[in-house]
C-alpha cells in the first residue's frame, strides 16, 4: 500500500506547464544554493537539498556535468531523492521546487 500512497503523492505533485512558468519566474532573481560536484549526487547533496527545500520551498541547483541529458537525468534523480519537481532547467542550473505541509509561501497558480 506504501508503494501506491508515494505514486499518488507523486502524481499530485506534477506540475503543469503553467506552474513551472511561474516557479521559472519567481527563481529568476535567486541564486543557486546547492552545488553538484564532480563526484555527483551524495547523501550529503541530497540532505543539503532537502533542508534548503525547507526553507525556502523554490531553490537553484548547479550541477557541475558537461554533458546536457546527464545534467537533466542528474536534476531529476535529486528531485526524487528529495521528494522535489525540476521546474525547469537552465544551462547547468536546476529549478526545484517542494511545496512545504504547513504555511506553504509559493501558490502556483492552477
Amino acid at each position: 500500500m506504501k508503494g501506491s500512497r508515494e505514486a499518488a503523492l507523486r502524481f499530485d505533485m506534477m506540475l503543469l506547464p503553467k506552474q513551472r512558468q511561474f516557479l521559472k519566474g519567481l527563481a529568476h532573481s535567486l541564486s543557486p544554493v546547492v552545488r553538484v560536484g564532480k563526484g555527483g549526487l551524495t547523501a550529503a547533496v541530497v540532505d543539503e537539498t532537502k533542508k534548503s527545500l525547507l526553507a525556502h520551498e523554490l531553490i537553484k541547483v548547479r550541477i557541475d556535468v558537461e554533458d546536457g541529458p546527464a545534467r537533466r537525468e542528474m536534476a531529476q534523480e535529486l528531485a526524487r531523492a528529495a521528494d522535489a519537481e525540476v521546474a525547469g532547467t537552465i544551462g547547468k542550473l536546476a529549478i526545484l521546487y517542494r511545496a512545504r505541509d504547513e504555511k506553504p509561501k509559493i501558490k502556483p497558480p492552477r
